[in-house]
């Protein structure tokens, strides 16, 4: 077994074992891929064909196209040098198929990435619906409360504000407008 042999069983095993790793990780719930490309508080899956980022190499980097990358680089130099191929060529083919396997993977999570739903609330949604006052909504707009509702299918809390009478603890009331990002304008049911 030559040097060039070694290498290629060498990232064919790590390769590997890390694959079977994640795949098991993956499947108890592992949600974090080890992205390379963004800050740890990133909220966005945003994939290599986003134009919105920069367009570097780094983009496709992450540890799943890391690991496909030495798995495969390392199954495609074993299988050409049990061929008979010369240790060039059998270099060729293992950049080859390591390259492709960055590509392939970072495509597919990129395909992943927009499957997700972000989940943003819309509060334009919210009007009409009716709410249950959480805490004390002041009369005149003079302050904000809070109100109890469901949007969306889910139930939220939300800032709100009245133009009528104050509006105590538990009083049913209607969501007539949105007066800002995160504030709701209502008025009794």
């Amino acid at each position: 077994m030559d040097w060039l042999e070694n290498v290629y069983v060498v990232c064919a095993v790590v390769g590997g074992t890390l694959l079977v790793i994640q795949t098991i990780l993956m499947a108890v719930g592992g949600h974090h891929d080890g992205d390379l490309s963004h800050d740890a508080d990133s909220t966005h899956a945003d994939g290599p064909g986003d134009s919105s980022h920069d367009a570097s190499f780094v983009k496709w980097l992450s540890l799943k196209t890391i690991v496909a990358c030495l798995t495969f680089f390392g199954l495609a130099g074993l299988a050409a040098q049990k061929w008979g191929a010369s240790p060039t060529i059998s270099l060729a083919i293992a950049l080859v198929a390591g390259t492709g396997a960055i590509v392939f993977v970072a495509l597919l999570m990129a395909g992943l990435g927009r499957l997700q739903s972000k989940g943003n609330l819309d509060l334009q949604n919210a009007v009409g619906a009716v709410a249950k006052v959480y805490l004390r909504v002041p009369s005149g707009r003079s302050g904000s409360g809070k109100v109890t509702l469901e949007v969306q299918g889910r139930f939220v809390e939300a800032e709100a504000i009245t133009a009528g009478p104050e509006l105590p603890v538990g009083t049913s009331v209607r969501v007539v407008g949105v007066a800002g990002p995160l504030t709701l304008e209502v008025s009794p049911a």
